[in-house]
């Protein structure tokens, strides 16, 4: 059952498809950029600071969908024993730190046109803040312990920490009196944002994806380098 699990045989798929994926981002990327920078309209009260958006939001959705996915793998692998899994969570968190990051930056960023301030304690910002930290520890936990027993259970005990502050950050803005405007953006009900700024946001959110993809793979094919440098068969 676990034979599609030796390093040989992923490494045989992963490692081909950065190159198509890189091309891909490359693609995405130059029409998302166009369309956010030159096509979609200023806002009437905003102006051109409003752009900043097509960055900040992609970012913060990038971030909290891979925790989730992190979260989901690092549960898999305790149940099911399978260190493949947490291989997979381990590669997810270097790219999903960086876009916590940019979206704590680009908001900061934001913020100062916006509410004449580069940082408040706003319920959204400080939600985002304990996320990073989240990101971080996780980091840190298999940077100390690598591959000992011990990182399964503390990896996944903090990801499941994690996992609940990400609710939190969705509904801040439902739950609190915040600086942030609430959703513009709904899945199950009509969307207050205009389709001329709707696109190009979905377009950079495609391009960030691709990009966390491009990452999350190079990470992978190390770790699985390392693997076979140890001359484990499987994992």
């Amino acid at each position: 059952m676990y034979k599609i699990f030796e390093p040989n045989k992923i490494f045989h798929f992963t490692s081909k498809a950065p190159k198509y994926v890189l091309v891909l981002f490359i693609v995405v990327l130059s029409i998302g950029l166009l369309e956010a920078l030159i096509l979609s309209p200023e806002d009437y009260k905003q102006s051109d600071a409003v752009r900043i958006m097509y960055v900040h939001v992609p970012a913060a959705w990038i971030s909290l969908g891979i925790f989730s996915s992190l979260t989901l793998f690092s549960i898999f692998g305790f149940i099911l024993k399978n260190k493949n899994f947490f291989l997979i969570s381990k590669s997810l968190a270097p790219s999903g730190f960086v876009f916590t990051l940019i979206a704590l930056v680009t908001g900061s960023i934001w913020g100062k046109p916006t509410w004449g301030t580069w940082w408040v304690w706003d319920a959204r910002i400080t939600s985002m803040l304990i996320l990073a930290l989240f990101y971080l520890m996780y980091l840190i936990v298999w940077r100390i312990y690598d591959f000992e027993e011990k990182v399964y259970k503390i990896s996944t005990f903090i990801s499941i920490l994690g996992i609940i502050n990400v609710p939190i950050i969705k509904y801040s803005v439902d739950w609190w009196n915040t600086l942030h405007q609430p959703a513009s953006i709904n899945i199950l009900s009509e969307s207050s944002i205009h389709s001329s700024m709707l696109y190009p946001l979905l377009m950079m959110t495609a391009a960030f994806a691709l990009f966390s993809l491009l990452i999350f793979l190079m990470k992978y094919n190390t770790e699985l380098i390392k693997i076979k440098n140890k001359g484990l068969d499987r994992l």
